[in-house]
């Protein structure tokens, strides 16, 4: 039987040999030989199936004891044992959503105790973007007087811009009311629907602060990522909305394994879908003379390593310096995707003469 390299079995599975490595560790696919004297793996094509099967069952969640069982089984029990595994996890968030509920009637029934500053602040922020190795711009981006916001389109060269210029529209006024805020996103989503009509898997993220006095307003959907520097540390603000990210978090994902799976970009929230996958992320966040707010797109923070682009955001210099730097690595790095950088630095507000 011919054998088959980790390269030559990786590009045929679709995975990464970095994954396949994983998948051996973790004893849900071993190599058909290894080499007692270079270590190096060999496969077999008739392995294919269960190594696209284990990825699959790895993006849903299931426990490595179970998946070693499923694909072990029969199709026809493996068909019966997914089936099963799904219904637990349904009645299981059935029974959380109950609870989170009545914990978000107590949450906001409850009195907020912070104090805030009452410093207003405003930010002095630049941008940078550029195509990549795509045919065509996707990204779009908005910097304004009391706000910045990014979004990352998919399927459609417009419905980023649309739904983003929509958001700004309807934040445009001074004092937005959280009824306001609301019925801006609500606005963002219907546009982004409305475009991604005329494409197949069309949709956005958006990923926006509005500032308001020492507090920033996030709003949030997808991957696009807002980041808080401060004290010579840059923090993410928000969660992707992946599949494969929400499994890192509850731990039944590694981080290497979500960084080389073939479906680690896949969404589970964003724009132009579903309305039950357009509901995106919105809190606030306390902010300090001297914070900086940066915004990405994957095309950034997918491409560079998280220390490599830690040392770029905390950079000392002016925002469009930043912003030119990131972009620089980017490019160095090969730049597969578009990619989309905000930096806004912020400072105590002038006071009226």
């Amino acid at each position: 039987m011919e054998h088959l390299s980790i390269g030559e079995f990786a590009r045929a599975s679709g995975l990464t040999p970095k994954a396949l490595r994983l998948y051996d560790d973790l004893g849900l696919l071993r190599p058909d030989r290894v080499d007692p004297f270079t270590g190096y793996r060999w496969y077999v094509s008739a392995q294919l199936d269960r190594a696209r099967l284990v990825a699959q069952l790895r993006l849903i969640g299931m426990p490595l004891a179970r998946i070693r069982e499923v694909a072990s089984a029969p199709s026809g029990m493996a068909a019966d044992a997914v089936q099963a595994y799904w219904r637990q996890v349904e009645a299981d968030t059935a029974s959380r959503r109950a609870i989170v509920s009545e914990l978000l009637v107590r949450l906001r029934t409850k009195e907020s105790t912070m104090e805030r500053t009452g410093t207003t602040l405003a930010a002095s922020a630049a941008a940078r973007m550029g195509i990549g190795g795509r045919s065509s711009m996707n990204d779009a981006c908005l910097v304004r007087p009391g706000l910045i916001a990014v979004a990352d389109g998919f399927g459609d060269d417009q419905v980023a811009s649309i739904a983003l210029h929509t958001f700004a529209q309807g934040v445009s006024g001074a004092g937005v009311s959280d009824a306001g805020l609301a019925v801006a996103v609500e606005q963002a989503a219907e546009a982004a629907r409305v475009r991604a009509e005329r494409a197949d898997h069309a949709g956005t993220t958006l990923t926006a602060v509005l500032l308001d006095g020492d507090q920033g307003r996030v709003v949030h959907i997808g991957d696009t990522r807002a980041w808080l520097v401060r004290d010579g540390g840059a923090e993410p603000l928000t969660r992707d909305h992946t599949v494969a990210a929400a499994l890192v978090e509850e731990g039944r994902l590694t981080e290497d394994e979500a960084r080389s799976h073939p479906d680690r970009a896949l969404l589970n929230r964003a724009f132009g879908g579903a309305p039950e996958w357009a509901e995106p992320d919105v809190f606030v966040v306390d902010l300090l003379p001297g914070d900086r707010l940066v915004l990405t797109a994957d095309g950034v923070h997918a491409v560079l390593e998280p220390e490599h682009l830690a040392r770029l955001l905390t950079h000392p210099g002016e925002p469009d310096d930043v912003t030119q730097q990131v972009a620089d690595a980017v490019e160095a790095a090969g730049a597969p995707d578009n990619y989309l950088v905000v930096v806004a630095d912020l400072d105590a507000a002038a006071s009226a003469a």
